[in-house]
């Protein structure tokens, strides 16, 4: 008999052992749903002295596009020919037969992740101050990446109009998406229109770059071993994810926000918001005078796709019961939004 992986609701497994085990070519797996993340959804693998990622889309319902893993293990599997520190991919698989979604598997990474709290290998002042460093050079290693050099990098996206492209296709997402009225997203959304910055020359943009996602060494001093979650990645505008990560970056002065995630960054020895845009502007030479529009847009966005992932617990696809925080907590965000195109993250 078929031992399945139990998530979520019991009559609809996520993934089962004897069918990946087939395919991966393998012994008995064993399988840990991961607890990090709201979206795409991972399991750790292990057998016969391996250790695995499987990332597979969720239960919908979603939009069309959305939780595309597949294009997530081409990104991948591309950029593997670059200096960017990214997971070894192992094998994609796009018949929903074998576990009733596409997915793919990686190699597991050797890491901690700084979430929702520094891991004790490098909690200490030094090595705080040394997270944030990592995280804005192995940003600048990705932006620096020659992507015209690879046709599977080339067709992920578009070198112009990236903003516009994003106002709209999250605008459009957001009527796809809500299940309530909510002012601040519609505004939001408007002021974001009318004042496109002009972007300087595309690069690939990770798309969800924040400390979360990324993984660090086990020891001290710190260093980011791989970027994780590619779901979002693009040819686009580099101050995007600066702003992004920026966005999503708090720091021991803020009020309460981002739902309470991510609070390692208040600890001490964590650069600030300001220094991480210096750190980034004097290595890359970009102007950042106007990244309050692309923290706003960060937030705005992350407002809407969390919107769908209300969505999806309201439909009874998902018990995860941080989704249950999302009634009060879109409203927020898209608050945090509007405040941000003013500058309230400077």
């Amino acid at each position: 008999m078929s031992r399945p992986v139990q998530s979520e609701r019991a009559e609809e497994p996520l993934i089962v052992r004897e069918a990946l085990e087939r395919v991966l070519g393998l012994g008995e797996l064993e399988v840990e749903r991961a607890s990090a993340g709201h979206s795409n959804v991972t399991f750790f693998l292990s057998a016969d002295g391996r250790r695995l990622v499987l990332r597979r889309p969720p239960r919908g319902p979603f939009p069309p596009s959305a939780h595309d893993v597949l294009r997530e293990y081409r990104i991948l599997a591309a950029l593997e020919e670059f200096d960017v520190r990214t997971p070894r991919v192992v094998l994609a698989c796009d018949d929903p037969g074998v576990i009733g979604a596409s997915f793919y598997v990686m190699e597991r990474v050797d890491g901690v992740v700084a979430d929702p709290a520094t891991p004790p290998p490098l909690d200490n002042p030094a090595d705080r101050a040394r997270i944030g460093e990592e995280l804005i050079d192995t940003l600048l290693e990705l932006h620096r990446v020659e992507w015209r050099r690879s046709d599977a990098l080339s067709r992920i996206g578009r070198a112009n109009g990236y903003l516009e492209r994003q106002v709209d296709l999250w605008s459009t997402q957001w009527k796809r998406q809500k299940t309530r009225e909510v002012e601040s997203i519609e505004r939001t959304g408007e002021a974001l229109r009318r004042s496109l910055p002009t972007s300087p020359p595309a690069t690939v943009v990770h798309g969800d770059y924040k400390l979360d996602n990324v993984a660090f060494a086990p020891h001290s001093p710190a260093r980011l071993v791989a970027i994780l979650d590619w779901e979002m990645a693009t040819i686009g505008d580099p101050l995007a994810d600066l702003g992004f990560l920026t966005a999503t970056w708090l720091q021991g002065d803020d009020p309460e926000r981002l739902l309470g995630l991510s609070r390692a960054p208040t600890e001490p020895g964590y650069p600030t918001r300001a220094q991480l845009v210096e750190r980034y502007a004097s290595a890359s030479g970009l102007d950042v005078e106007r990244l309050p529009w692309y923290q706003s847009l960060a937030l705005w966005k992350l407002a809407i796709l969390l919107e769908g992932s209300y969505r999806r617990f309201r439909a009874g696809t998902t018990d995860d019961p941080f989704f249950a925080r999302l009634e009060s907590g879109v409203p927020s965000l898209a608050a945090q939004a509007e405040a941000a195109l003013a500058g309230s993250l400077l």
